[in-house]
């Protein structure tokens, strides 16, 4: 019953995190950057928002967008972290489509619960392999802005991507590590035990009998 719980917290918090990572990939505001102090970029409303996919500029009544299309001409750390976000957010589908597939409480037909465990290892594995993705990106992004742009601020999308990251971490290590082990291998080792009990009691019995 434990061991159900925690599969079943361990689904929603990586849920969640993926949730997050969407949110980071999808949406612009990682960093923001300012030739001068952040507070006097605010008075004066000259801020560049700078993100996966485009670098906008805001000034007094203007707000101007340039795409980060020509993939050729950027940075690695932008190249990087679209095709590691990217990644996570497609993994994301399996993952959670896995894990809700082997809980206790959804069966397939009559498949055993060995097949069952062994799809929710599958699933807690990919959530850490969203997590790595996400931790990776989010990390490296603005380190390779700050050596660009100088000043800069942390973004909503940034704050998104390290919360969906630190929960598909969290909720992958709970279904991976606390699912317990797999019902085949303990069925295998009941087994075995009970068909060596004979052999090591024949001895014994041999010498009474002889006796």
């Amino acid at each position: 019953m434990a061991s159900a719980c925690l599969q079943l917290s361990g689904f929603f918090i990586s849920f969640f995190g993926w949730i997050g990572i969407i949110i980071a990939t999808a949406t612009n505001d990682w960093i923001v950057t300012c030739s001068y102090e952040v507070t006097t970029c605010k008075k004066m409303d000259q801020l560049g928002i700078k993100g996966l996919w485009q670098h906008c500029v805001m000034s007094t009544d203007l707000y101007h967008c340039k795409a980060l299309s020509d993939i050729l001409s950027l940075p690695a750390y932008v190249q990087t972290s679209r095709a590691l976000m990217i990644s996570a957010s497609i993994i994301g589908l399996p993952a959670v489509l896995l894990v809700l597939m082997s809980l206790p409480c959804i069966n397939l037909g009559s498949e055993p619960e060995s097949v069952k465990h062994r799809r929710s290892v599958i699933g807690g594995i990919l959530n850490l392999l969203i997590a790595l993705f996400g931790i990776i990106s989010t990390v490296w992004f603005p380190i390779g802005a700050y050596r660009d742009s100088g000043l800069m601020t942390f973004g909503f999308s940034l704050y998104a991507g390290w919360i969906g990251s630190a929960l598909c971490l969290f909720g992958g290590s709970m279904i991976t590590c606390c699912t317990g082990e797999s019902p085949q291998y303990s069925e295998d080792r009941f087994y075995y035990s009970k068909k060596g009990a004979p052999a090591t009691s024949s001895p014994n019995h041999a010498k009474s009998a002889h006796v």
